[in-house]
């Protein structure tokens, strides 16, 4: 009887399935110095020869030169200096006028007339075209109400008389010291000669006459010079200027209103 062969059983280690490897540890290792692909260069330098930007040598230079501040120049430093005197002068006199107010409390200047006196009007008829040599006789009122401020009137003065911008006469002030708190009045004689009227002027001055209605315009013109304690200004201009209106063109004329205003040209 022929002998059975049994097979040999195998060991658990060497029946039992191996667990599959997944894909993610299938990667070879990173070797420890990587070769550069194709092409590249790779140039290596020890850290001792690695220097800063910018090196410590120029660093110093570098801190003095940034922190320089830019220079101006001349025409620029000149100009400041300029401006600066002119604010510092603006400051001064501003300071100077303020004290000049607080100390001699300055008040304006008045002016008026007080008296007309014509002659040589002859408008009886509106048609004739004859000239006229008109005088006229006024009494101008200036009044220094300052304490502390005289005034010299000086000559080169001049006065005139308008009528509907004709210039009918004209003379000049006399020369006189006003001391202050000082009322002063004086008469002026003013003369024109050869003034032609044209007839519509004529026949419009015989209606105002009639009417007791005549405007005319006085302007006066004189230079000056303001004395303050000891100190006196250079010459300064005041101009009046007066609106008029009188009842008739004979030497009894009354003024029926007037209206005067001053102005001062200090150059």
């Amino acid at each position: 009887m022929a002998d059975r062969v049994h097979p040999k059983a195998s060991s658990p280690e060497a029946t039992s399935p191996r667990p599959p490897q997944s894909p993610s540890n299938s990667n070879p290792p990173t070797p420890e110095n990587p070769v550069p692909p194709a092409g590249t260069y790779v140039i290596q330098i020890p850290k001792d020869q690695i220097f800063r930007h910018p090196p410590p040598e120029n660093a110093r230079r570098y801190q003095k030169y940034s922190g320089r501040k830019p220079r101006r120049s001349g025409c620029c430093c000149c100009l400041c200096w300029f401006l600066g005197l002119a604010a510092l002068l603006i400051f001064l006199l501003a300071i100077a006028a303020g004290i000049f107010y607080l100390v001699i409390r300055p008040k304006a200047l008045s002016y008026s007339v007080e008296d007309i006196s014509i002659t040589g009007f002859n408008v009886s008829s509106a048609a004739s075209t004859a000239s006229i040599s008109p005088e006229f006789d006024v009494t101008v009122r200036a009044d220094n109400p300052n304490k502390k401020i005289s005034i010299y009137y000086e000559e080169d003065s001049s006065v005139k008389v308008y009528y509907s911008d004709v210039d009918l006469c004209n003379g000049v002030l006399p020369a006189f010291y006003q001391p202050p708190k000082n009322v002063t009045v004086f008469q002026t004689a003013l003369k024109g000669s050869g003034v032609v009227l044209t007839s519509g002027m004529k026949e419009t001055l015989v209606n105002q006459q009639r009417e007791g209605n005549i405007p005319l315009k006085l302007k006066l013109k004189a230079p000056v010079k303001i004395r303050v304690g000891s100190v006196k200004t250079w010459t300064i201009t005041v101009k009046v200027s007066c609106d008029l209106t009188v009842d008739k063109l004979t030497a009894e004329s009354k003024i029926v209103s007037k209206d005067c205003d001053f102005s001062v040209r200090l150059w």
